[in-house]
């Protein structure tokens, strides 16, 4: 899917559903400025999601489909929801976003995932001890 290794998960705690089990993560310059761009959506399947951290707004420009985007808190509360973004397309900046969670297009619909859901981002590798 993406350079880095897709092994975290992104859990809505507020309605039990996972929106990705297949969570990477962009958390350096270069990586979030990349994104998604020159993918296709059989590169970003069901399962899979994209956390952009430290961010507060998205952009779909040089992408080939739409997508979900969620907005959360730093204390991983959603914030503001983007359904199916077009391509070529900008999301609005919220100044109060910490993060930024993008999921392929009707994860947000699918799962009911809605503003003020609480979540839970784990990104350890398998076998990495949990944290004490």
């Amino acid at each position: 899917m993406l350079e880095s290794v897709a092994c975290g998960y992104a859990l809505n705690r507020t309605r039990r559903q996972y929106l990705a089990n297949r969570l990477a993560v962009a958390d350096g310059h270069w990586s979030r400025l990349r994104g998604l761009i020159g993918k296709t959506s059989a590169d970003f399947r069901d399962g899979q999601g994209l956390w952009i951290t430290p961010c507060r707004g998205v952009h779909t420009l040089g992408m080939r489909f739409p997508i979900d985007v969620a907005y959360l808190t730093r204390d991983r509360v959603v914030l503001h929801l983007e359904h199916s973004l077009a391509p070529w397309r900008f999301a609005p900046v919220r100044l109060h976003a910490a993060s930024v969670l993008e999921l392929p297009e009707h994860t947000l619909r699918v799962t009911g995932t809605t503003i003020g859901d609480e979540l839970e981002i784990d990104t350890r590798n398998p076998g990495d001890a949990a944290p004490a």
